[in-house]
């Protein structure tokens, strides 16, 4: 006999207003993300431009609102003017993070051409690696200034009369991390992040800035990295960042779905942290947070140790996901649901090809992955205020956790188009959860479509010739007596929508 979960949703129990940055992607100069991947000029599907319509339509499926851009580790070797000017003339690199020859035929300017045939934003990267304020700065006059100076009239005389306007700016990436080009102790970080803040908003006061927190929150400065970065740089920015990726390196599906959980302790971490250093300061200024590159990332290791250094775009950081990942995607995207009121941007790390949720084909299709699927329904139904459900679940324990609850969920209520969304991931091995909830403050409602992504076998993949792994909308939710109905099969992402 199932097991049975309750939910209480009400208008009211609110977290916060959603930033649709939360959905937000990342696309690096490194494998086959941009070259072969949204970029292949001889491709039967390319534009004017080189760019790839097939890629370009599954992105907007997606609905990305901002993707962050050119890395990642990249950026932190990365002279920007190289990207710039006349593609002919532009110099081929060794790139030095990813051991791969850089040919500079994309650069800012094709990005965010790019980037408004997706109708994204684009999150900007600056090299605080190899680099410093000077190049930052001048890269904001470039991006940003309308002209007269210097860098706006060489945009202009690159065929951009337009500036750019890019509002969300990264200083660095990864900089306590000793594989990062560049690496710095948090004290010298802060002080050059400090630096760099200070003249980029003096070009532009508009943008919005990220400062970098730990890689990730087994790091061991972590904590007294993010304390003292902030500490240099709290009234200059408005975000710090956290990175984080998972792997079932023991093939242990109860821990690896309960990961989301450490996820959460990671972002109230920082969370508190940050407020720390708001008493520390006596501030009226809350700091958010960007958690811009997060996912599952594993599969491809070894697979990398073999690719030959310094080949233009080879196939680096390719996971092929299963059905297991697209669960534990599902837990981390309710997770950052349940943060909305601090967690204003996220990129899933990375868009297309690397550790990605589309996949090419040189000369051929481009396909879904089976993380595609809860990413793009949280993008396209998690618009609105994300609520705070009362939750009462069943729970089971795991090597590294206990108390797991079987049901990891949130709802989304839209209430300019008067939806209420649901989202739903069951984490019991052996059978179906039985659901239970009330919205009796939802009068008139009804399901619109209870979707299900299910499959019996946790290590299926999606590939270019079959699909196994996608969802169906034969879910059995109903509404009766202001009270929601819905059997969740055993490991399944559910997105339950509700409408008058």
């Amino acid at each position: 006999m199932s097991q049975k979960a309750k939910m209480i949703i009400e208008k009211d129990f609110k977290v916060a207003e959603i930033d649709k940055r939360i959905y937000g992607s990342f696309i690096e100069h490194l494998g086959r993300a941009v070259y072969g991947g949204v970029y292949e000029p001889g491709h039967p599907s390319a534009d004017e431009q080189g760019f790839r319509k097939d890629v370009i339509g599954l992105i907007k499926e997606l609905k990305v609102p901002i993707i962050r851009y050119p890395g990642g580790n990249f950026v932190s070797g990365y002279n920007w003017e190289d990207g710039v000017g006349p593609i002919a003339e532009r110099p081929k690199r060794l790139e030095l993070a990813w051991r791969t020859t850089e040919t500079n035929e994309i650069g800012t300017n094709e990005f965010m051409d790019f980037a408004k045939k997706v109708d994204a934003e684009v999150n900007m990267a600056v090299n605080l690696g190899t680099r410093g304020i000077d190049a930052a700065r001048n890269l904001v006059e470039y991006c940003n200034h309308p002209g007269g100076s210097y860098y706006s009239d060489l945009r202009i005389s690159h065929g951009y009369k337009e500036p750019h306007k890019i509002k969300t700016w990264c200083l660095g990436n990864e900089m306590d991390g000793p594989w990062q080009i560049g690496h710095k102790t948090a004290a010298e970080y802060g002080r050059i992040a400090q630096e760099a803040a200070k003249v980029m908003k003096w070009v532009d006061p508009s943008i919005e800035l990220v400062a970098c927190g730990s890689s990730n929150r087994s790091m061991p400065t972590f904590a007294e990295w993010e304390a003292t970065v902030l500490d240099y740089t709290y009234d200059h920015v408005e975000f710090i960042s956290l990175h984080q990726y998972y792997g079932n390196y023991d093939n242990d599906i109860g821990n690896y779905l309960a990961l989301s959980l450490e996820m959460d302790d990671f972002i109230r971490s920082v969370i508190s942290i940050a407020d720390y250093i708001k008493a520390k300061k006596r501030s009226k200024k809350s700091i958010y947070l960007s958690f811009d590159e997060w996912n599952v990332w594993y599969h491809s290791k070894e697979a990398d140790k073999r690719i030959e250094p310094w080949t233009v775009a080879p196939p680096q950081l390719e996971d092929i996901y299963n059905f297991e990942d697209a669960l534990l995607v599902g837990c981390m995207l309710i997770t950052m649901l349940k943060h909305a009121d601090r967690l204003k941007i996220a990129c899933l790390a990375q868009l297309v090809n690397v550790i990605a949720p589309i996949m090419t084909e040189a000369n051929g299709p481009a396909w879904k992955q089976t993380i595609f699927y809860p990413y793009m329904h949280t993008s396209i139904y998690g618009r609105g205020v994300a609520l705070n459900p009362i939750i009462s679940s069943p729970k089971y324990d795991s090597k590294d956790f206990t108390d797991i609850p079987f049901l990891e969920s949130t709802a989304v209520y839209n209430e300019e188009t008067e939806e209420l969304t649901i989202f739903a991931v069951n984490r019991d091995q052996e059978e179906g959860l039985q659901l239970e909830c009330d919205i009796r403050n939802f009068d008139g409602y009804k399901v619109v479509e209870h979707i299900v992504l299910e499959n019996p076998d946790l290590k299926r993949t999606n590939s270019v010739q079959a699909q196994p792994v996608a969802p169906h909308s034969k879910g059995d939710a109903s509404v009766e007596n202001g009270k929601v109905s819905a059997l969740l099969p055993k490991l399944s992402w559910n997105v339950i929508r509700l409408g008058k």
